[in-house]
């Protein structure tokens, strides 16, 4: 179902301080050679005005013992890097946390008055944003309420005694959003996306990804053995002996297991046709039939659907298997372990220690984060659009907004002149890359149409009372679309996220208010700074339309192949290239980037740079012409442009959490996706005089570049 590429979420995730391997056998320039040129050395013959201090850039971050050349990375931001501890209750620590941070400040702010407004209007959103954020913040009720406001749900699961009964509760999860075995709602069908489809996905997994399951290494195994403490000490918490609870754990994890050797890898999920496969409810019902897929549309408000794509069919006949084959007591088990382990921040707070203390194998953070985080953050994702009306008046002005389409329309513009001037793709399909880029949908700051939480009942009474609401709403919002027009308005994002995203299904690219603040975006800063930072985040947004992934969708959404066979094999020639390259980055000792995985997000930055940098090229010229460029803090806009892009990307990260993020996320650590795309372009190497044996620089044959 998820149809999304995002910026961040893998920005967010990282650095650490490992050298970069470049892949390269050539001799390193010294120190000194690069770093001679590092601040005189232009892309243009014109003359240079006056250095005068800049706006935008933080020059004290810079290490010039590090040659520019021979680490980007650590030359923008090295200092920072060096200076700057991750705080204990983060993993990872960096320009998009700061800016979180930020944004959480001001959101705070606005949920603490709401929480002490109880005179808002019943049915308000000031009320029910007050509610729930009060709600969430009372530990002293949540303690006092214990499990008990959980107990209508567990025994929902109890009374399960056969397959027609456990159909039922599980399609009652699928409504509640527990992530139990598959995941079910209504999306855009990838084929003809003017109608909603029901989509249905593989899922239900408690670790983060299936090999932590099957892979038999020292740290898949000691993922493991904590995610075993973890089950057994809940089930203790809910009153199960030492032995009951052990026994319930080993169930759970060999169901899981079952259900991790019936998924598919990451890098197969990227196949949008091998995850395509629509068939009539009977047909479905017919190859899974134990799943009781009539009993859960019709119990969720889709009876009407006459048609279901099945994501990965194999999956589901394992599904259909195992609710047939084990026994009773074990899926029950299973059951009440994915109900209880979604809301554990709305239990007492033993629950919450317990998911943490597992948290803490995963990604080595040192502290659990306050409660006022936590909460805010599950405010944002229950209610993020009711307060971030407010948040937006707050924060996002007018002008910003408008500033932003402008940068948008050039990049915009810059990808089409590379679209036209693209040497190994013919005709044909430059019309057809053309059309789609033309019918991008461009989304800034917030929503036009804001979502209705009328049919919402919050209250104070119960926080775990609120979540489950929460979740019933968001549900049946979902599932409401069905039968309905595509809403092409509708957001992915609440307005404080710091993040970005394009959605291949709808063809638009969003950019939430979160993110249009410096470093990203800063009204003050000159042109290369902003074109470095948020132009680049923007061509990113845009060069996702035709990566791997999104290049299969055409201008309508819809996944057809509008390529040449030719064109095709030319683009796959050039990512199979870049995917090379990233294999080849080790963030840590024996750990290695999976350029499969991450192949998306590097064409979008390799897109996105290059797109962006000419845009800012066109912006120069138009505003000086052939006269003197400006010259701040001693850089030429040239090498601010490149400044810039590094040092969105500064962050340090925990060794646990950065074997995570290579195992789960698509995106690549922080280092690679500053020095991956600026090692491929010879504007870098002329903006700071690299030589030809500096380590950044790749010999001629081995450079990639796509768009």
């Amino acid at each position: 179902m998820k149809t999304h590429n995002t910026l961040t979420l893998a920005a967010l995730s990282v650095a650490g301080l490992a050298a970069t391997s470049c892949n390269s056998s050539k001799p390193a320039a010294t120190a000194a050679t690069t770093s001679a040129t590092a601040v005189t050395a232009t892309t243009t013959t014109t003359p240079e005005a006056p250095s005068v201090p800049g706006v935008g850039l933080a020059v004290a971050n810079i290490d010039r013992s590090v040659a520019p050349c021979d680490d980007f990375f650590h030359f923008a931001s090295g200092t920072w890097l060096k200076n700057t501890a991750i705080p204990a209750s983060e993993v990872r620590w960096g320009s998009f946390q700061q800016l979180a941070d930020q944004n959480n400040a001001v959101s705070r702010q606005i949920l603490e008055e709401a929480a002490a407004n109880r005179n808002a209007p019943k049915g308000s959103n000031l009320q029910k944003v007050g509610d729930y954020y009060a709600s969430a913040m009372d530990s002293v009720a949540i303690e006092r309420a214990g499990i008990t406001p959980l107990k209508p749900e567990l025994a929902r699961i109890a009374a399960a005694k056969d397959l027609k009964s456990l159909q039922a509760v599980v399609a009652r999860h699928q409504a509640l959003g527990t992530g139990a075995f598959f995941r079910a709602g209504v999306s855009p069908d990838r084929k003809n996306s003017t109608v909603y489809a029901v989509n249905m996905s593989q899922g239900g997994l408690g670790m983060p990804d299936r090999d932590y399951y099957l892979k038999d290494d020292a740290r898949s195994k000691t993922v493991r053995n904590a995610y075993v403490a973890y089950m057994t000490n809940t089930f203790k918490l809910m009153g199960d002996s030492e032995a009951a609870a052990a026994k319930k754990a080993a169930a759970v994890l060999a169901i899981e297991t079952r259900l991790a050797k019936a998924s598919k890898s990451r890098v197969e999920l990227r196949d949008p046709y091998a995850n395509y496969n629509k068939m009539t409810v009977a047909e479905a019902n017919q190859q899974f039939p134990n799943i009781g897929l009539p009993t859960l549309l019709a119990q969720n408000k889709l009876g009407a659907a006459k048609e279901v794509i099945v994501g990965q069919p194999a999956f589901f006949q394992e599904v259909s298997t195992l609710m047939k084959q084990e026994p009773m007591a074990n899926l029950r088990s299973y059951l009440d372990w994915q109900l209880v382990s979604s809301v554990s921040s709305a239990l007492p707070k033993a629950y919450a220690d317990e998911a943490f203390r597992f948290q803490q194998t995963l990604t080595g953070a040192k502290q659990q984060q306050p409660r006022w985080k936590r909460m805010l953050g599950a405010t944002d994702q229950a209610l993020g659009q009711a307060f971030g009306q407010l948040y937006v008046d707050k924060t996002f002005t007018p002008e910003t907004k408008q500033k932003a389409m402008e940068m948008v329309n050039n990049i915009k513009a810059s990808m089409a002149e590379h679209i036209q001037q693209l040497d190994w793709m013919s005709d044909a399909t430059k019309q057809e890359a053309l059309k789609k880029l033309n019918a991008f949908t461009v989304k800034i700051g917030y929503p036009d149409k804001w979502k209705d939480y009328s049919a919402l009942t919050l209250s104070r009474e119960s926080y775990l009372k609120n979540v489950l609401a929460a979740r019933q709403w968001a549900y049946n919002d979902n599932v409401s679309k069905y039968g309905k027009p595509i809403d092409r308005t509708e957001w992915r994002f609440t307005p404080p996220t710091v993040n970005a995203s394009y959605n291949s299904s709808m063809n638009d690219i969003t950019f939430p208010a979160g993110i249009m603040q410096p470093p990203f975006f800063d009204p003050k800063a000159d042109d290369a700074v902003n074109y470095g930072g948020m132009g680049a985040v923007i061509g990113h947004e845009i060069t996702h339309g035709f990566d791997d992934q999104g290049r299969q969708s055409d201008a309508s959404g819809n996944l057809r192949d509008w390529w040449t066979k030719e064109d095709a094999e030319k683009f796959t020639q050039r990512a199979d290239m870049v995917g090379k390259q990233y294999d080849a980055f080790s963030p840590l000792d024996s750990v290695y980037v999976n350029g499969k995985l991450t192949m998306g997000e590097n064409l979008a930055d390799f897109g996105g740079l290059s797109v962006a940098y000419s845009a800012l090229q066109k912006q120069l010229q138009q505003k000086y012409g052939n006269g003197p460029r400006p010259k701040y803090d001693g850089f030429t806009p040239e090498q601010r442009f490149f400044l810039a892009w590094a040092q969105i990307w500064r962050t340090n990260a925990r060794p646990e959490y950065l074997r995570q993020q290579v195992l789960t996320d698509p995106h690549s650590p922080a280092q690679f996706r500053t020095n991956g795309p600026l090692m491929n372009m010879p504007e870098f190497y002329e903006a700071f005089g690299c030589k030809e044996d500096a380590k950044m620089v790749r010999a001629q044959n081995l450079r990639a570049r796509v768009w």
